[in-house]
């Protein structure tokens, strides 16, 4: 039996896609290179920090927690989804300037933030630096396990029905006779309908049907300690979005912020020692009590990026039956609200959020002047 939507990719935003699709009774089959979810969605820090989203993205990342809280229980599996509120930190007078005209920009569109002195920032998480200056608080900040994800959409898609390749690496992409055929390690699988969500591999994979978007990458590293007494009692970001801090429930705590490492995608990459000393030097100015610590593991993650930092989420230009969905800063808090929408595109469904199209990356051909 032939696929009506093939989706190259398994991470959370194509998970999310397939799962809507298979929802609405479309035979779905995703392929994906590894297992699902082991890409940038299961690398990543799993933290659900509205504050430091775009304003322009804010109502896609509202959705995507408002998904995250009932997504265990859509997937049966817990994922340790936790919202217990986030701070953001400004240590300085030009930090907390900039903390205030960020924040008062979110609290315009109505994501509910206040701000905290040094005393407050003291009685909510005494663990913190006494150096902390301003701090503002959103109840909506949580985070989930990112590490159980590609597990649960697994269990979920087995109850499906849809077909899942795991470690089958997409190799060729062509359309013939109004269908699409993806060759894979496995074989060749047809269908009408593909949806490209590989990440930083997208760009790779559009290139086989002569699409070249702008899609590049960052390689995003983290690092975990040593389990250790409570220390965290909500999630703490910092106003430059270099430094995020939280613990998970079994004492470890996850240190991130954005720090590169080196690599492209397709090659193994490797952390940044000068990089990931700096990123941990700045969450012991935040958190003191981790100069006691021993990181037990850094790590990184290709995330993808476009020129002007907006997602790329829709039809392919001038490719029928074609999509893809990519670029997606914070796409851990936004790709469940992202894949649906695409997936309402491909059902032929009005979304009722705008998509993004990537067609702005294409330039047309010059209308030639007469007269």
């Amino acid at each position: 039996m032939g696929q009506d939507v093939i989706v190259v990719g398994g991470g959370v935003m194509g998970c999310a896609a397939a799962l809507r699709l298979a929802e609405a009774g479309l035979r779905i089959r995703i392929l994906e290179a590894r297992a699902l979810g082991s890409g940038a969605t299961g690398v990543n820090a799993g933290t659900l920090s509205l504050q430091i989203k775009r304003v322009s993205l804010m109502a896609y990342a509202v959705r995507g927690a408002e998904l995250w809280a009932g997504m265990g229980e859509r997937l049966g599996l817990d994922l340790h989804f936790r919202q217990p509120g986030g701070l953001n930190l400004a240590f300085t007078e030009p930090e907390a300037e900039l903390l205030k005209r960020n924040m008062r920009e979110r609290q315009d569109v109505g994501l509910p933030i206040r701000f905290l002195s040094q005393i407050e920032v003291g009685k909510l998480e005494p663990a913190l630096s006494d150096k902390v200056l301003l701090a503002s608080h959103c109840p909506l900040d949580g985070y989930a396990s990112s590490s159980v994800v590609g597990r649960a959409f697994a269990r979920k898609f087995k109850a499906l029905g849809v077909a899942v390749n795991e470690w089958d690496e997409v190799t060729g992409l062509d359309r013939q006779k109004g269908e699409w055929r993806v060759e894979a390690r496995s074989g060749r699988y047809t269908a009408p309908l593909v949806l490209i969500a590989a990440g930083a591999w997208n760009r790779a994979l559009l290139q086989k049907v002569d699409v070249d978007l702008p899609i590049g990458w960052r390689v995003n590293q983290m690092s975990v300690s040593e389990r250790t007494t409570p220390l965290l009692n909500g999630i703490v970001g910092h106003v430059s979005g270099l430094m995020s801090l939280k613990q998970a429930p079994n004492g470890t705590v996850i240190i991130g912020g954005g720090w590169q490492g080196i690599g492209s995608p397709g090659e193994p990459g490797r952390p940044m020692a000068e990089n990931l000393a700096n990123n941990l030097r700045f969450a012991a100015h935040a958190l003191p009590a981790l100069r006691s610590l021993r990181i037990v593991r850094s790590w990184y993650g290709y995330d993808s990026v476009s020129p002007d930092v907006m997602p790329m989420a829709g039809a392919v230009p001038g490719q029928d039956g074609l999509f893809t969905i990519c670029c997606v800063r914070g796409g851990f808090t936004i790709g469940p609200c992202l894949g649906a929408l695409v997936a309402d595109a491909i059902l032929g469904r009005e979304p009722d959020l705008p998509l993004f199209d990537p067609g702005r990356f294409v330039k047309q051909p010059a209308v030639a002047r007469t007269g």
